[in-house]
C-alpha cells in the first residue's frame, strides 16, 4: 500500500442494508489527499444514496460517482418519484451539491502517484447485447429476453427502472454511448485514462456468472474495445458482486463491488471495501481471492 495519496475505488455499497450502512460509516482515507471512486449502486433510494455520498465527500479529498441500476430504480414510497433521465439528472444535481463529481462534470486529472491520468466517470447503461453462448447475437432483444424469462432470470430493472422518454434501456444506452464517445474523442492527446462505469465494459467478466442469462443486463458490446482505444491504465466497474482483478489486452480491470451482506460476509472482504487503483496494488503474485472467485462462480455455473 502506498504511503502517499491514492486513487481508491468501491461500488455496490447497497446502504439500504443496515450492515452496509455500518460498513460505509467505517470507510476512511489513509491520506488527506486520497480520492475515492464510487462506481454505482450506492442505494435504492435518493435519500440513502445522498446519505452515503455526503459521508464519503466529507472524508475524501475528492469523490467521483457514477450511477448504477439501483440508483435509477423508482421504488414504491420513494420521496423522489422521478424516472429515467429525469431521475438521473436529479441525482447528478444532488451529488454536485455535495461536491461529488459525476459523469456530467469535467473529467478530473489524477496527478498523484501513477499519474497524470484522466479519470473518466461514465454512464453507459446496457442494451442486451452482452449474451451467453446460448443466445445468438443475431436474435432480437425481445427474443433474448424471452430466453432469460424462460430460465427464470429477470433483472429487477425490468420492473423498477423506467427509461422514459426513451422507449427502452437499449435506446437510452445508445444515447449514452454517443455522448460518452464524443467526450472521449476530445480528451488530451496521449493522456492515459482510468475508465469508470458501473457495468462491465467488456463481456469477458460475465463469463463466470452463475446465471449466464443475467449478462443481458451487464453492459454493452459497443464499449468492448474502449480500454484499448482510449489508452486505459485501469478499468473500474462493479455490478457483478464478484470483486476481483483481471487483465484484458494488458489492461488491469478491477471489479470493486462490496455487494450484499450475505455475499461479503462469506469472503470477509479479504480485499477490503476500498481497492487501490493508483498507484496500484503491489505485485505480490496471483491474487488468491481472484482465483477463488473465478473457481467458485465457475463451479456454480456448472451445477
Amino acid at each position: 500500500m502506498s504511503s502517499g495519496p491514492r486513487l481508491l475505488a468501491t461500488s455496490d455499497l447497497h446502504v439500504n442494508r443496515s450492515e452496509n450502512e455500518s460498513l460505509v460509516q467505517d470507510l476512511h482515507p489513509t491520506h488527506p489527499r486520497d480520492w475515492l471512486i464510487v462506481a454505482g449502486d450506492v442505494g435504492d433510494r435518493v435519500a440513502t444514496t445522498t446519505w452515503a455520498l455526503e459521508i464519503l465527500a466529507e472524508r475524501f479529498a475528492q469523490v467521483i460517482w457514477v450511477p448504477g441500476n439501483h440508483e435509477l430504480w423508482t421504488p414504491p414510497g420513494d420521496e423522489v418519484d422521478l424516472v429515467g433521465p429525469a431521475r438521473y439528472d436529479h441525482l447528478v444535481k444532488a451529488a454536485r451539491d455535495l461536491g461529488v463529481l459525476t459523469p456530467e462534470d469535467p473529467w478530473p486529472v489524477w496527478d498523484g502517484a501513477g499519474g497524470p491520468v484522466l479519470v473518466c466517470p461514465m454512464f453507459l447503461l446496457y442494451d442486451y447485447s452482452v449474451r451467453p453462448s446460448s443466445i445468438p447475437a443475431k436474435w432480437s432483444n425481445e427474443a433474448a429476453l424471452e430466453v432469460a424469462r424462460e430460465a427464470g432470470v429477470v433483472a429487477t430493472d425490468e420492473i423498477l427502472m423506467s427509461s422514459d422518454p426513451f422507449p427502452d434501456a437499449a435506446a437510452w444506452c445508445a444515447d449514452r454511448i454517443a455522448i460518452t464517445e464524443a467526450r472521449l474523442a476530445e480528451r488530451p492527446p496521449g493522456m492515459p485514462t482510468v475508465l469508470v462505469n458501473h457495468w462491465p465494459l467488456t463481456p469477458e467478466p460475465t463469463r463466470i456468472l452463475r446465471y449466464p442469462e443475467f449478462s443481458l443486463w451487464c453492459g454493452t458490446t459497443a464499449s468492448a474495445d474502449w480500454h484499448v482505444r482510449h489508452d486505459a491504465v485501469a478499468v473500474v466497474y462493479g455490478h457483478l458482486h464478484i470483486p476481483r482483478t483481471t487483465e484484458e489486452d494488458g489492461v488491469r480491470f478491477e471489479e470493486v463491488s462490496v455487494g450484499y451482506p450475505r455475499e461479503w460476509q462469506r469472503h470477509g472482504l479479504v480485499r477490503g471495501a476500498l481497492r487501490e487503483i493508483l498507484p496500484g496494488p503491489v505485485d505480490e503474485g496471483p491474487d488468491p481471492f481472484t482465483a477463488w472467485a473465478a473457481e467458485r462462480y465457475a463451479r456454480w455455473a456448472r451445477s
